[in-house]
Order: structure tokens, then sequence, then C-alpha cells
């Protein structure tokens, strides 16, 4: 009998050590993830020039898996009636979401998230603004996108306020730390978050997430760069291994470096 019954123990216990194996949130290749603010495609150095296939080929030079987009105009005048995301996701072969934040020269200006995996859903998220702001409105753009083995992740895009005043950062970044709590699934954000580390408004990000980088480079101007506020933050309820972090050096497509990291 008990002969009998050994390959069926056998079996239970390995099914029982399996099942409690956690199985890994990223794909065993791990992903490549980047944040580029565009300036609405017009290179710095030509007045109202647009020039998608410059930012096209500044991405596809890194080949990265997920890219968060700020700047993005979609079928404004300035820009040639173009909707900027979907014409570079179709240069680079990517699925894309388009964030819209506001009404803009008979058009749309916001950010966008491209992605080599399928997205699933997406929102636009409100940030919130003093009640005395006239500024532009600002948002999370946001996606849940599928990954290669299964896993869901969540994946947003940001462009802070740009005033002098920090006081609406602060309540933008407040507000990005309680959606963060909504879900249960990890979370990236990167993006254009318009603050140096030691301010006020990435202080209470810090108290949620990660960044991907420990001694972040300059990220803007491309000429003589002397600030950063360009980042890619990692959900802190998870654990991520940074494999790699990289500010790219390039002068000519945008007045932002992209920053480029890779979790593993």
């Amino acid at each position: 009998m008990l002969k009998r019954l050994l390959p069926l123990i056998l079996l239970f216990f390995y099914v029982a050590l399996f099942a409690q194996k956690p199985q890994p949130f990223l794909p065993a290749a791990g992903i490549k993830v980047m944040t580029y603010n565009i300036h609405h495609g017009n290179p710095p150095s030509k007045d109202s020039l647009i020039d998608l296939e410059a930012i096209a080929r500044v991405i596809r030079a890194q080949s990265p898996d997920i890219v968060a987009l700020q700047e993005v105009d979609q079928f404004t005048r300035r820009s040639g009636n173009v909707d900027q995301a979907k014409a570079i996701a179709e240069q680079l072969g990517m699925h894309y979401f388009y964030a819209k934040a506001m009404d803009y020269d008979a058009g749309a200006y916001g950010q966008a998230i491209l992605s080599r995996f399928p997205i699933r859903s997406t929102a636009v998220r409100q940030l919130p603004s003093a009640p005395e702001f006239r500024g532009e409105p600002r948002i999370l753009g946001e996606a849940f996108i599928q990954l290669p083995n299964g896993s869901t992740l969540r994946f947003g895009t940001v462009h802070l306020d740009a005033q002098k005043s920090e006081a609406n950062r602060l309540l933008q970044a407040k507000a990005l730390q309680r959606i963060l709590a909504e879900q249960k699934t990890p979370m990236i954000i990167a993006g254009d978050f318009n603050a140096i580390r030691s301010s006020e408004a990435m202080k209470v990000l810090d108290a949620a997430f990660t960044h991907s980088c420990t001694t972040c480079a300059f990220t803007i101007p491309v000429l003589k760069p002397n600030k950063t506020i360009d980042y890619i933050l990692l959900d802190k309820r998870k654990t991520w291994s940074v494999v790699s972090h990289e500010t790219i050096q390039e002068t000519y497509a945008s007045d932002h470096f992209p920053v480029v990291t890779v979790l593993q």
C-alpha cells in the first residue's frame, strides 16, 4: 500500500513546495524604463521646428520597454495638427496612451505613455492646485501594463507644477501618495517633477517611493545643466533591483535629458 501511495505523496510535497515559491514580479530579463520631457518635439535651438523623428531616434537608441513622456501635443496648430504620441509610437512600434492635461492651440497638451507590452487600462487623474492658482492644470497619466510573465505593472507619467512657489507641487506630491495607496498593484511614477531632490515635494514622495538613482545627474538645461528635476520613482511596497541608471546626454532634440533605468 505504501509503495502505491509513495508517488502520490511525493507529488503532493512537490506541488506544495512549488506553490509556496514566490513568482517573480518582473520578467527574468527585467524591464527598461525611460522618462523624457520632449518639449512638444521642438529642439530648443530651432525656434518653431517640430522634429519628432529626433525624439524617436533618442528613444530608439535606448530601446526602452516603457516610456513616460511629458509636454506632448495632440492636434495643435503649433505642431502641425499631429497626434504626437501616436506618431512617435508608430515610429517605434510601441503601444501608446495619451493623457490630456488641457486644451491648447486648437488641440490638446499633456503627457503620454509608450509601452512594448500591452496596455490593459488607462486613466487620467487630476492633481490639485491651490484655489488662487491660475496656471496649467496638472495630471497623472496612468496605465496598467501587462508584463510578459503575466504580472501587471501600474505606470504613471507626471509633469508637476513649474511655479516658483512650491505650494502646488506639495499638494500634487501628497495627491500622488494617496493615489499610490488606492491599489496594491506595484507602481512606477516617472516624469518631470519640477523639483530638486531636497524639496519638500520630493521629501513627501520619498516616503512612498524609492529613486532609481542615488546621486542623480542634472537633467536640465541640456547645454549647461544645473539641476535634476526628472526622476523615475519606484513603489516602496515592492523590492526593486536597480541594475543601471543613466541620464542620456542628448543636447539637440529637447531641453531636457532623458533618464533611463533597468530594473530586474
